[in-house]
């Protein structure tokens, strides 16, 4: 496969298929990326499983640490890798031993190891490299072009606003107008102003 560029397709794919992330490298501190993306995916309804040997059996935003993939007691469809690069080999090496193994390899942006990518592939697992599923997340679901960022798409719509704060937007959808997402619909249900 060609890691230079990925089309819209197969990372959709990839973002509506998996449901449970083991981020590798997450860092407890609020004003780190690795944070940022492991809480806007977790306000996303994935599972998501933080991995740092330095904070194994504390939580991270209400999540338990573990150790290493080795260690997390339930199946993962998606490994994300929140290291750099030099550490990529060892991380796919972990995620091939787990039973079942997970079907998506996902390093982040300035990650990228073609050698760990071409084992992952050669065991059956998707992969991809120089990305992040917070940023692509956003980008697909028209989330990143309505809170102020350039998606470099003109339209005179605005997406409606349910409820109070941040709309979560989906993946499922073929337009940018909007529309209701369990998250929206559970803000509507929670405003006691719209009962």
């Amino acid at each position: 496969m060609n890691h230079d560029t990925y089309d819209d397709t197969t990372i959709r794919g990839i973002l509506n298929t998996v449901k449970s992330i083991a981020m590798v490298g997450i860092s407890p501190k609020d004003n780190r990326p690795s944070y940022f993306a492991f809480k806007y995916l977790l306000e996303r309804s994935y599972r998501m499983i933080p991995v740092n040997p330095g904070q194994a059996g504390k939580d991270i935003l209400g999540q338990k640490v573990y150790a290493n993939l080795g260690d997390i007691p339930e199946p993962v469809d998606m490994v994300d890798i929140f290291r750099s690069s030099q550490f990529a080999m060892g991380i796919v090496d972990e995620a091939l031993a787990m039973t079942p193994r997970p079907g998506v390899i996902w390093m982040q942006l300035t990650v990228r190891d073609d050698a760990a990518a071409a084992k992952a592939e050669a065991a059956g697992l998707k992969v991809v490299m120089n990305r992040c599923p917070k940023i692509e997340y956003g980008r697909l679901s028209s989330e990143i072009g309505w809170i102020g960022v350039n998606s470099r798409t003109l339209s005179s719509k605005r997406a409606p606003l349910l409820g109070k704060g941040v709309q979560r937007m989906s993946l499922n959808r073929s337009t940018t107008s909007g529309g209701l997402t369990d998250a929206a619909t559970r803000a509507a249900q929670d405003d006691p102003t719209k009962q």
